[in-house]
């Protein structure tokens, strides 16, 4: 049994369409090319160049258009694992990849084995994580509270016609039907970014569970990465699951109303997630976190956070500072540049949020950290100019 739809079917047919295309290309441009690099200059695009990357789920549906679109500008391939935040940083930590792709920032214990020298790490894209459901003849907009929603994943409420969930719904007839909790079975950066916001909103999770890319569930079913949660969620009738907002509305999905630190009920879209990111504006990879439980005290904040979407994470790349290849470094400079700038539309396409102006410095600043074999930095001025203008 699918989920209910509630929004025109044939946007998502475009949508997926969209995606199915790039990924075939992408696909077929690696099944050309791979193995293939060029020469190259830190100032001009290389004729062929094959990049390879692994991580996070969440980011794959952006960087499945960026890169293809790439591609076509550059012939830079970008071959892209889709393993989740855990595999990613595990690859970038072996130095198998050229770079990784995480939703949390690697921490100090997680640096200490990166075996390729000094990591930096450059916030990428932004996007809400939509609490989705399959209940057959329930419409979008089920009512979803913090600490409800801990108690559903701590497996205290076991059923979608609990007390607690006619509570906030009191206008659905919620069924008699068993909840299905359905989490990652993998490391996973959306995982992090679900479970240190039960961690705020919940003591009792906070103690008995806690926060991180991988956790002791107390109840569920496993999916692998974001496409595989998505996927259990759509076959079982009665599913709970946590999915980059891009899965949801791919597959359909209906999706929960949060309610918002200043008492407003919000979906995940990407006006509500730029407003909760419009009120963290100085985020780094030591000071990621977007969440929390006040309501902002000024009267901007105040206007932000009636609409702002709690759930909401950024992603970062992986790359180490010191690129032992001219030609390879080269290249990651180049995409990252471009895709912090100028790709930064793609992601609007796909609901995620655009980096905001500040996030987009705090990008650069990290970039013009690389260099090469000869220590001088690999971001030449016209290049940092070149996408600026774009952005």
């Amino acid at each position: 049994m699918s989920a209910t739809f509630t929004r025109p079917e044939y946007r998502y047919r475009r949508r997926a369409r969209r995606l199915i295309f790039c990924t075939a290309n992408l696909v077929a441009a690696v099944s050309i090319i791979f193995g293939v690099i060029g020469v190259s200059s830190a100032n001009a695009a290389p004729s062929s160049v094959t990049l390879t990357a692994a991580g996070s789920t969440f980011d794959q549906p952006f960087f499945t258009l960026a890169f293809y679109h790439y591609k076509q500008q550059t012939k830079t391939t970008v071959n892209y694992a889709s393993i989740g935040s855990g595999g990613g940083q595990q690859q970038f930590e072996s130095n198998i990849v050229n770079f990784g792709a995480s939703d949390v920032p690697m921490f100090a214990a997680d640096i200490a084995k990166a075996t390729g020298g000094t990591v930096v790490q450059v916030p990428i894209d932004m996007g809400g994580e939509a609490i989705s459901y399959n209940l057959y003849g329930i419409q979008g907009g089920l009512h979803m509270t913090g600490p409800v929603l801990a108690k559903i994943y701590l497996g205290q409420i076991t059923n979608w016609d609990d007390p607690a969930l006619k509570k906030l719904n009191p206008k659905v007839t919620l069924p008699n039907e068993p909840i299905t909790v359905v989490h990652r079975a993998d490391g996973s950066g959306t995982t992090y970014a679900f479970t240190n916001y039960l961690t705020e909103v919940s003591p009792t999770w906070s103690a008995k569970v806690g926060d991180g890319k991988t956790v002791a569930w107390p109840v569920g079913v496993g999916g692998q990465g974001n496409e595989g949660v998505a996927g259990v969620v759509a076959d079982t009738p009665g599913a709970i699951g946590y999915v980059e907002l891009d899965y949801a509305l791919v597959n359909h999905f209906t999706y929960c109303e949060m309610l918002n630190p200043a008492g407003k009920w919000v979906s995940p879209t990407i006006k509500t997630t730029a407003a909760e990111a419009a009120l963290h504006p100085q985020v780094s990879a030591q000071d990621f976190s977007i969440t929390d439980l006040k309501a902002p005290d000024t009267k901007a904040g105040k206007e932000l956070g009636k609409i702002a979407y709690p759930i909401s994470t950024y992603s970062w790349v992986l790359v180490y500072k010191h690129q032992k290849s001219a030609t390879t470094g080269a290249a990651i400079v180049d995409l990252l540049q471009w895709m912090t700038h100028a790709g930064q539309k793609y992601a609007g396409q796909l609901d995620y949020v655009p980096l905001p102006t500040a996030v987009q410095a705090v990008a650069q600043q990290t970039i013009e950290q690389i260099d090469g074999p000869d220590g001088k930095p690999l971001l030449t001025p016209a290049l940092a100019a070149k996408f600026a203008k774009t952005a």
